[in-house]
């Protein structure tokens, strides 16, 4: 326990000097939530890495390897590393030009009026606050692994801490630890995966002794099932706040494009690992062992406190800098898309950090409720995923590419896919619950804007190719 107990508290130290040294460098609200829209390429490419690389990564994806094997990846991982690559590669140019905070700011700038209500209120409370939730659970079970303190006080220290860094430091900080600590979420992975492979016996024996279903890229559903998923997973990634955010801090659409791509290419490598971990211990774990405890109960047995620590604390820096995205993506559309656009557009510097920072305590413990009193956290989270999916990406596209969209047709084919994949369990349909979701909203766009008019609060253009007011500013 000493050597867990140590690293845990330099890494603490350090984390919370970062986060004074930015409480007292950060003077106006646009550094705070999105860092002044000037930083560069290797923080970008660590904050990427390390946002990517969370709770889902290291606890879910582990465990899903145990239970699925490597199909694991090519159901869930893949396709959101090519969807990011997609949204970088497409769209990292447009979507900087426009100096923005937030995709809801995207359809607030573009709409005009109430228009980004809709995806705010996902992004901030549908999304946020779950994913938000499985950090701080992720969190708790490391301090009780490893300190031995009890689950309930362990998620409350978890809010504690990652509240308190993120109301000092806001973006820039997260953004430069990030980047510090995807080296240490990187070394972590690997020193695990080599572990587990030596323990295990080397490569011969583990193929030897695992089901072909297991190592098999298809699984044992086959390519249609793969398919399914990945189109009921991957399209949400064009519309993951976290990746618009990183595009939007960006120095330029250079480092935007450069920066995402590296980024986005590492954590695909790196996402490989913990499936490949969670098959290989079944030569040495209890099959009966839960998969979400099977990180750590891995790095606990395989490893000594000395190396085991450095894993530890590999998880840690995972969990900690997504707990801090995710507030600050939820703290972005409250702030700016319904205080700012909404409540007050006068607001000055100083009203617009305490909304910041208020809105980080807000989002913070509706995170902390729902970590203590939602049972099935997982599954909330694959439902906020499916929702944020089914309801904006069309949307999105349409915005980018079609000008004759009218702020009419985005808001029925908003609130039509939002009923429709709420409704999706009580119909009792053949078809995907996201696959349904995305026919009414592209059904409800397209005919809603056919047969309405442009409102006079809209800038009529197709922002792939045309510039909003916002990228003059």
């Amino acid at each position: 326990m000493a050597w867990y107990l140590s690293y845990i508290i330099i890494y603490f130290i350090l984390m919370f000097a970062m986060g004074f040294y930015y409480f007292f460098k950060i003077k106006t609200y646009d550094d705070y939530l999105i860092g002044g829209w000037n930083t560069g390429f290797w923080p970008i490419v660590g904050t990427i890495v390390s946002t990517w690389c969370g709770a889902a990564v290291f606890i879910g994806w582990v465990g899903m390897g145990f239970t699925v094997g490597l199909s694991g990846f090519f159901k869930f991982a893949l396709p959101g590393i090519l969807f990011c690559l997609l949204l970088i590669v497409a769209f990292a140019g447009p979507l900087r030009r426009q100096r923005l905070y937030t995709l809801a700011d995207l359809f607030g700038e573009r709409f005009g009026g109430k228009s980004g209500i809709i995806p705010s209120i996902l992004s901030a409370f549908v999304y946020s606050v779950p994913t938000l939730a499985l950090q701080m659970v992720g969190m708790s079970t490391i301090f009780n692994i490893t300190l031995g303190i009890e689950t309930n006080i362990a998620i409350a220290l978890s809010f504690a801490l990652i509240l308190g860094f993120t109301v000092l430091g806001g973006l820039p900080a997260t953004i430069i630890t990030d980047a510090l600590q995807s080296i240490i979420v990187i070394i972590g992975i690997i020193v695990l995966f080599v572990a587990s492979i030596f323990y295990a016996g080397g490569f011969e024996n583990i193929i030897a002794n695992t089901p072909f279903e297991l190592i098999s890229p298809l699984g044992p559903e086959g390519f249609s099932e793969i398919l399914l998923y990945a189109l009921s997973v991957g399209p949400f990634y064009l519309v993951w706040q976290s990746t618009w955010q990183r595009i939007f801090a960006s120095k330029n659409e250079r480092v935007a494009k450069r920066a995402g791509v590296t980024g986005f290419v590492i954590a695909g490598a790196i996402s490989v690992l913990p499936f490949s971990i969670g098959v290989i211990a079944r030569q040495y774990v209890p099959l009966d062992l839960d998969p979400d405890l099977l990180f750590s109960y891995v790095t606990a047995e395989l490893l000594p406190p000395a190396v085991g620590g450095i894993v530890f604390i590999g998880l840690l820096a995972a969990l900690m800098t997504g707990a801090t995205s995710f507030i600050l993506q939820g703290s972005s559309n409250l702030t700016r898309d319904l205080y700012q656009r909404l409540m007050k557009p006068n607001a000055d510097n100083k009203q617009l950090m305490f909304t910041a920072r208020l809105t980080v305590v807000i989002i913070s413990v509706l995170g902390l409720i729902a970590a203590y009193f939602v049972t099935d956290i997982a599954s909330a989270y694959q439902w906020a995923l499916r929702l944020s999916a089914t309801v904006l990406v069309f949307p999105f596209l349409a915005v980018m590419f079609w000008k004759k969209v009218t702020k009419a047709g985005m808001l029925w084919s908003m609130s039509l896919a939002l009923i429709a994949t709420l409704a999706w369990p009580f119909l009792e349909i053949g078809i995907d619950h996201t696959i349904f979701g995305f026919a009414v909203s592209i059904i409800s766009l397209i005919g809603v804007s056919l047969v309405t008019q442009h409102d006079q609060t809209e800038q009529v253009r197709a922002v792939y190719w045309d510039d909003l007011d916002s990228a003059n500013k």
